[in-house]
């Protein structure tokens, strides 16, 4: 996030721009390395060593933007600080016991968020409010992605195993509409003129936390669908089930609250997070995967009622 916020305000693209960009991908590429050791082992160092990673070239670009522009120097030279600081903080964390590892951790994500700000209080960057919100809808297409590919697996499966074609296919098309639904919720309004001011930017920019963690919790809710129809899971039908339906819910009461509640009306704005509790609810239900499906298809009906037209800037 901080990547993009930074990129519409100072992106150069010129080689050294680039270069570090790549350190940061090289980041994320170790940090995604670490995970398993985290989770399985709860050792963090690998995970750790690849944040930092990512974060110091993001200090790099900073201090690059503290050089070329005088008028954000004191800005860009507050993020620098900040993120150096955090980082110090985060090997920091390593050291610590047991105990305080989750404390720890939660304070850190605190001091993250806290960072962009303490620094934008000097003097706000400037962004194109039009480019960071295609950035953020640009990752969310490619999160919902991923339930694309969960979807054709399902379809290649079924294509193997004669004896559950059926549900194989029932949950490939299902998989699909929830991914299509999804993605019509999310731009059923547009979102650029939720970045008219630094709080506005701020909840936007990090509530898609939840979003982007429910669109990948979602995809992955396909997968266990998938597993358990072939017996390779030991979770329970409902618990299988709750894998798909509560990150759907959250998903779209996110997108609710961030961009929808203040476009409808009071009947609507009542509907809409009452429909996602009985989309996360229907997992206790038999054919929990068709229902979410069908309550996905009438939240896009309820949205699309009496829709005011939508006026082309293009044309005029």
């Amino acid at each position: 996030m901080n990547f993009t916020w930074f990129a519409t305000s100072f992106g150069t693209e010129d080689w050294l721009y680039r270069i570090l960009t790549f350190f940061q991908m090289g980041g994320v590429l170790v940090l995604a390395a670490g995970v398993n050791p985290a989770v399985t082992e709860t050792d963090y160092r690998l995970a750790t060593l690849g944040y930092v990673i990512m974060r110091l070239a993001v200090v790099a670009q900073w201090l690059r933007a503290a050089q070329a522009d005088a008028r954000l120097r004191g800005t860009a030279l507050r993020y620098a600080a900040g993120i150096s600081v955090v980082q110090l903080l985060w090997v920091g964390r390593l050291l610590l016991p047991e105990q305080w590892s989750v404390p720890g951790f939660l304070l850190l994500v605190l001091a993250e968020i806290s960072v962009p700000i303490w620094a934008e209080r000097s003097r706000p960057t400037p962004w194109h409010p039009h480019h960071i919100a295609e950035r953020y809808g640009l990752f969310t297409i490619i999160l919902l992605g991923e339930s694309i590919l969960a979807s054709a697996n399902a379809v290649i499966d079924a294509a193997e195993d004669a004896e559950r074609l059926g549900a194989l296919i029932t949950i490939a098309v299902c998989g699909l509409i929830l991914a299509s639904g999804m993605w019509w919720i999310y731009f059923a309004r547009s979102h650029h003129e939720k970045f008219d001011r630094l709080r506005n930017s701020l909840i936007f920019g990090y509530a898609h936390y939840a979003i982007f963690a429910a669109a990948g919790t979602f995809s992955a809710g396909i997968e266990v669908a998938i597993d358990l129809d072939l017996g390779a899971t030991s979770l329970s039908p409902e618990a299988a089930a709750a894998t798909l339906t509560v990150p759907v819910a959250v998903f779209i009461l996110g997108i609710w609250f961030l961009t929808l509640k203040e476009s409808l009306t009071r009947a609507k704005n009542v509907l809409i997070p009452a429909l996602a509790v009985g989309i996360a609810l229907s997992a206790l239900a038999p054919q929990s995967l068709v229902l979410t499906a069908a309550g996905v298809i009438a939240l896009v009906v309820v949205l699309e009622l009496r829709r005011p037209p939508v006026v082309d800037s293009l044309a005029e």
